[in-house]
């Protein structure tokens, strides 16, 4: 069914015409006309999945592809549709699948090498996105959508000088187009020439791209508050959730902070039911029952003997916790080298319920050195451990959860485990679009919820594991920087590094909400920020009255 030397039927060239021609309803009466002919002419069908698709009938469209790859496993473009068809219905893992899938039977197809790349970027997989897109390009040369993706990605990446000249070539051979403008602007505010920003967003407006967000974040990043609110407040309607966070930033700092946490509650509320997420407190005080159980019951797990070359350094840590200032000092020293939010540890879990059954497999001899040498793996196709460094860092939010599958891994490993205050660390995340934290950070109460369990969890393990970490709270590192730099560098058995003070000189972008503040000398500004909230918050100071002593602050 795949032979393509045939002149189509006169009939699809009839329903082929009527659809270019927008007259839907009768190409699809045409297709119909041909497949009571030869119920299995692939090419009526296709024009049948492209009805559906332009309908928005998705279910009827997956069908229809579906139908195709059976009757004609040797075409590229059903897999590539039903990609997205699926992505379209928020079943990206299925998405992901079908495009491994035909990526196994066609290595050379770009659209699905793209459609990967895009998959993994939104689970935050970076590098790998970045080498789908890469792949892509590879096999099509200048393509514009697939360099500003890729750009795009490695923008949160950190990685601003590989990202620009896939822009500029972007932006030569498409000059108007806004989205290329827009993402550009982004890069050079955050690599701060804010002057280049701002041409760049005034070229992406008269493009006729929306940049009201992007406006308003960069009049913020120039102290301009009070313009920046007037723009985001001269759009009419109700902003979006993005916009509403951002507006709640910007009333803080005019000093209107309960407008500030009703933005903050809104536009989460409307993030949250954007993206159909939810924080399920059941779910996760199952999962980490169980996981204390195990290791309650069974011990540390075997440990994995040390594999030679560089080896991650993981930092532990609630969003906005001050993780991303560690990283950037440590990552001031010549020997450490800036990893990020690395997926790997969630990897490690998948792999040990797809491949061992399940967390209980931790406890099996010699599976300890299958998760070291996935990780390992992994860390070497994205060049992590060919940057001549000793160290490599590992800040994914919330690792501490899976302590025993890092501790079976890497016994080890050098843990640091950074502390706030509880109260701060909620704000600041009720003020941010965050995913981390089985999507807690949408909801006020469940940030508190999450905090609590984590705790919990984290405290268990202590008991009963050898897992100490080197705790540093986020106060004391701002009040003492010199000191508790040489504490850390000390944890990691290296030498002191002069330039680890200097961390705001840093070169390194680091993607995360708190490029800005990394980009600054140590400051005390966002100490004590939930004190302004102390109203609304004390529902959840009282839920965090164990939690905060344990940690040794004040509510």
């Amino acid at each position: 069914m795949d032979d393509n030397s045939l002149p189509p039927h006169g009939l699809i060239e009839q329903a082929r015409g009527l659809l270019n021609a927008g007259q839907v309803e009768r190409a699809a009466a045409t297709a119909r006309l041909r497949l009571n002919q030869a119920p299995d002419d692939v090419d009526a069908l296709e024009i049948l999945a492209l009805v559906f698709q332009q309908r928005g009938q998705a279910g009827q469209g997956i069908a229809i592809l579906e139908r195709i790859i059976s009757l004609a496993p040797g075409l590229d473009w059903p897999r590539d549709d039903l990609a997205i068809l699926l992505a379209g219905l928020g079943r990206f893992d299925d998405a992901e699948a079908t495009c491994h899938a035909a990526l196994a039977r066609n290595a050379r197809n770009a659209q699905a090498h793209a459609m990967l790349g895009s998959l993994l970027t939104r689970r935050r997989d970076l590098p790998g996105g970045e080498q789908a897109y890469r792949r892509a390009l590879d096999l099509v040369g200048d393509h514009p959508p697939t360099q500003v993706a890729l750009a795009a990605n490695l923008i949160e990446q950190g990685k601003l000088e590989a990202a620009e000249p896939l822009l500029v070539r972007a932006d030569q051979l498409q000059p108007h187009d806004g989205e290329t403008l827009a993402h550009w602007s982004r890069l050079r505010e955050l690599a701060g020439d804010l002057a280049a920003a701002r041409t760049l967003l005034d070229r992406a407006e008269r493009a006729g791209h929306d940049v009201t967000l992007r406006r308003a974040i960069l009049l913020d990043r120039e102290r301009r508050h009070a313009e920046a609110l007037a723009v985001i407040e001269a759009v009419p309607g109700q902003p979006g959730g993005d916009a509403l966070l951002e507006r709640g930033r910007l009333k803080e700092k005019l000093g209107r902070p309960a407008e500030a946490f009703a933005d903050f509650t809104a536009g989460k509320a409307r993030l949250a039911a954007r993206d159909g997420l939810a924080y399920d407190a059941d779910a996760v005080a199952r999962e980490y029952e169980t996981l204390a159980g195990l290791v309650e019951t069974r011990g540390q797990p075997p440990a994995a003997a040390r594999a030679g070359g560089p080896q991650p350094v993981f930092i532990f840590g609630f969003p906005r916790s001050g993780t991303t200032m560690v990283e950037q000092i440590l990552t001031s020293h010549p020997a450490i080298a800036a990893g990020g939010e690395l997926p790997f540890v969630s990897e490690l879990v998948g792999l040990l319920e797809t491949r061992f059954g399940g967390l209980a497999a931790l406890w099996q001899p010699g599976v300890g050195e299958v998760l070291r040498d996935h990780y390992l793996d992994r860390a070497d196709r994205f060049g992590l451990r060919d940057t001549g460094a000793l160290l490599f860092t590992d800040k994914m939010p919330l690792s501490e959860v899976w302590t025993p599958v890092i501790l079976a891994a890497f016994p080890e490993a050098k843990l640091i485990r950074m502390v706030r205050h509880p109260l701060d660390t909620a704000v600041s995340m009720l003020s941010h679009n965050l995913t981390h934290g089985e999507f807690c950070g949408y909801r006020i109460e469940d940030i508190a919820t999450h905090m609590q369990a984590v705790h919990a969890l984290t405290g268990r393990y202590a008991r009963a594991m050898d897992c100490a970490a080197l705790a540093v709270r986020y106060e004391d590192l701002v009040a003492d920087q010199e000191t508790w730099t040489r504490r850390l560098l000390d944890h990691l058995d290296l030498p002191f590094e002069p330039a680890c003070l200097r961390f705001h000189e840093n070169r390194r972008y680091a993607p995360t909400p708190s490029y800005a503040q990394v980009s600054e000398p140590l400051n005390d500004r966002s100490m004590g920020r939930w004190r302004q909230y102390r109203e609304p918050l004390a529902p959840q100071a009282r839920a965090l009255a164990e939690v905060i002593a344990d940690l040794g602050y004040e509510a």
